[in-house]
């Protein structure tokens, strides 16, 4: 983490934005389209009103700290501190009910991602990382709330391994040529989870994540929970996946050069 703790704010941010958008899922919410002409791309007034939300609070506690938000854009993003928020990472799967989005929040220090959670508040769950380890908090036997480490599972080769990516429809025709090289080589690969795939990698249930043109606040906040749990991410080629881009996230070692090379080929 950084030299400044700010696990505690953390919770209050991830608890603000639970409280805000929980009581709209599961309901008859409208969704605007901001890719009008193109793949819908919906928002909600959950979106908006949790962002404002945890905003308001970061403004109110640290004025000095940046911002980056998915639906309210940059505020003082050349501070040493910048928070990277959205509000709702899989807000298609909100608007249908399926309870695999989450709200994203990311700790940026001069540009590197130092700490990062995926809440999902109806599935009561809570992904923390630091980037050195990562932990899981949510309901156990019993209902009775517990929590545990973190850890990817061994690499098996890619013909053992489960591949996941949000939906092929979001490839450009060339990088879905290559994100199906990859994916002929695994034994099963699955579609949807938007950030709640990258938890299950670094939960150990998910061997590799690709997708394609991500933006910063669909990736800074899992960073640092996917090496805390012993993965790697990168973007395609290889280089620093914090700005976004192609990105690919999975257990790491050979098995990341073997997926890298099968999407650069």
């Amino acid at each position: 983490m950084t030299a400044v703790d700010f696990t505690a704010f953390v919770e209050k941010l991830a608890n603000i934005a639970a409280e805000t958008v929980l009581p709209f899922f599961r309901t008859a919410i409208a969704a605007d389209d901001k890719n009008a002409g193109g793949m819908f791309d919906p928002v909600t007034e959950a979106d908006r009103a949790a962002e404002i939300a945890m905003r308001r609070l970061i403004q109110m506690t640290f004025p000095h700290h940046g911002i980056v938000g998915e639906e309210f854009g940059s505020l003082q993003s050349e501070a040493d501190y910048v928070w990277v928020l959205d509000p709702i990472d899989g807000t298609k799967s909100f608007i249908a009910g399926l309870p695999v989005w989450g709200t994203l929040i990311g700790l940026l220090h001069k540009g590197r991602p130092v700490y990062g959670m995926m809440v999902q508040p109806f599935t009561m769950e809570r992904f923390t990382g630091d980037g050195e380890s990562a932990r899981w908090r949510g309901p156990g036997l019993g209902h009775k709330m517990s929590e545990r480490k973190l850890s990817v599972r061994p690499c098996a080769g890619l013909d053992q391994a489960l591949l996941m990516t949000t939906s092929p429809l979001l490839y450009a025709p060339d990088k879905l040529e290559a994100f199906r090289r990859a994916e002929s080589k695994v034994r099963l690969s699955r579609y949807g989870g938007d950030c709640y795939a990258f938890a299950m990698l670094a939960a150990g249930h998910v061997d590799c994540v690709i997708e394609s043109a991500v933006n910063p606040y669909d990736i800074v906040p899992l960073i640092p929970i996917i090496e805390g749990a012993g993965g790697t991410v990168t973007c395609w080629d290889g280089s620093d996946p914090a700005g976004g881009g192609d990105v690919v996230a999975s257990c790491g070692g050979s098995f990341h050069e073997a997926v890298l090379a099968l999407l650069e080929a």
